[in-house]
């Protein structure tokens, strides 16, 4: 940003210039892959890998700052896991290769990947990123060089993602439809698209053993978790792909028999209809937000953690920035920059995460009007996502610099200070218990006796000790009065 640019920001948004001024100033990249001593993790001195990094900038601006974060060799893993399924990605968008070309392509993607020299340079001129395609054998490179641990999560994700690919383009090519016809369809592209993402991710997680071993085999987790980064992504970038001729929205939402379109390209027109379906939309991306959370509070390796949950966090805020909003039908919308450093700052720990995905949600909630189709179902979406945070960080728990505290106000602190009562309480009785049963199975003469007195004897000492210090007062104040009146009587008294 320019000093005019700043100057604006400060004049117009001061609370953004505030955040954005505090993220520049104190939050600072934890690692520095050019540095001699990360050679060795990084591949930095390699000129083959200097590429795969500067096509990681280049393909993914949002990915790129918290994949260079990642601890040791994972961050130069998970460079290169992207750029081959960005690859493949685009082979399966480039809408100019015929059929016949795109299908060999997509099925030996695989194969084709791991063979040295490999690069493909027929992809369209207008394709965004086919110059990655055009220098390929970099990452060709790069891949065998890797851990084979690493490098078979890698190829068994690819292997399976192209398929799914393959599979939906020659539907599309042999049948003349371009439209994923029902919600089950839609959530089967996302999956080969993402949710095998989040499943190859969650894989070399634990083959790094950064994180616990189980974590590869959570794959329905896993699995949510990609879907919610790719709706929000797909609900976003409605525009785009329309004029691209892209059409992931499910007929099933949006066509003739539930709001009348025939036709994707028909919601550019402004209407109130098409606000449903975009509703309809969000709420369906919502539905995976309690898995996303679920999946989150698993990670353990801070590194991990926040190139997880950052992206899952901007995802909640551009739902709710496309959420009723008829300028993302005429453009791409994006969430200000002050927001996205806001976002990286505080996604360090699931509380705070967990209290972003709340916050959202009831933005969320609040634009919901009752003349949508869609309301209930989107109140009850939301409450879902109010209801797993108020379980797992109840919001009468307040955490300071003082340590933890509770909300006098709020009626649950009476409740578990009440039930911690009742477990003090229970626990000396069972203290008790235990003190007689050890006593009789001493063998101990009137143990029982001696242990149904236990109280009793404690409350006898404490009357005596009371009634002692009565008579010691009484007995002192009769020698004072006794004192003073023999020593300030008349003489001769």
């Amino acid at each position: 940003m320019g000093a005019t640019a700043w100057l604006v920001m400060l004049l117009t948004h001061p609370l953004e210039f505030r955040t954005l001024l505090q993220f520049y100033l104190y939050h600072e990249e934890k690692r520095d892959l050019t540095s001699i001593r990360e050679h060795t993790t990084s591949g930095w001195d390699r000129e083959s890998m200097r590429k795969c990094w500067h096509y990681l900038a280049q393909t993914s601006r949002s990915f790129v700052a918290v994949i260079k974060e990642l601890d040791g060799d994972l961050a130069r893993t998970i460079c290169l896991f992207y750029l081959v399924l960005r690859g493949l990605d685009t082979i399966e968008d480039d809408m100019t290769l015929p059929d016949e070309k795109k299908q060999a392509l997509l099925r030996n993607f695989h194969t084709s990947t791991i063979t040295p020299g490999w690069n493909f340079d027929g992809c369209g001129p207008n394709e965004k990123d086919r110059d990655l395609l055009v220098e390929y054998h970099v990452v060709v490179e790069e891949l065998n060089r890797l851990d084979p641990a690493y490098r078979h999560v890698i190829l068994d994700i690819c292997e399976k993602m192209e398929n799914g690919m393959a599979d939906f383009a020659h539907k599309a090519a042999t049948t003349g439809s371009t439209y994923l016809e029902c919600i089950a369809d839609y959530d089967l592209y996302c999956h080969y698209v993402a949710g095998l993402v989040g499943e190859g991710l969650s894989r070399i997680f634990s083959a790094s053993k950064k994180e616990a071993a189980w974590l590869g085999d959570q794959l329905e987790l896993s699995n949510s978790m990609g879907l919610l980064l790719q709706k929000t992504n797909i609900i976003r970038d409605y525009r785009e792909d329309v004029e691209d001729k892209r059409f992931f929205w499910p007929h099933e939402i949006w066509g003739q028999k539930v709001y009348g379109f025939s036709a994707m390209t028909d919601m550019i027109v402004p209407s109130e209809r098409r606000q449903w379906v975009q509703s309809a939309m969000v709420l369906d991306a919502l539905r995976h937000a309690v898995d996303a959370l679920d999946y989150i509070r698993l990670i353990k390796n801070q590194t991990v953690f926040n190139f997880v949950s950052i992206p899952a966090t901007m995802a909640m805020a551009t739902l709710e920035l496309c959420f009723m909003n008829p300028t993302m039908f005429d453009r791409n919308v994006k969430i200000r920059k002050a927001v996205a450093a806001d976002l990286i700052m505080r996604s360090t720990n699931p509380r705070e995460v967990a209290i972003i995905f709340r916050e959202y949600t009831r933005k969320i909630h609040a634009k919901t009007v009752p003349r949508d189709p869609n309301f209930v179902r989107l109140s009850v979406a939301c409450g879902k996502i109010e209801q797993w945070c108020e379980h797992h960080y109840p919001s009468f728990v307040q955490l300071g610099q003082g340590g933890q505290s509770f909300n006098t106000e709020d009626a649950r602190t009476n409740v578990m200070l009440a039930e911690k009562r009742f477990d003090d309480e229970t626990k000396k009785r069972r203290r008790i218990e235990d003190l007689r049963k050890q006593l009789e199975a001493n063998g101990a003469t009137g143990a029982r006796a001696n242990v149904d007195t236990y109280e009793q004897g404690s409350i006898m000492e404490v009357v005596l000790y009371v009634v002692g210090g009565l008579i010691l007062i009484l007995v002192m104040c009769v020698a004072l009065i006794w004192g003073i009146l023999h020593y300030s009587g008349e003489p001769g008294y």
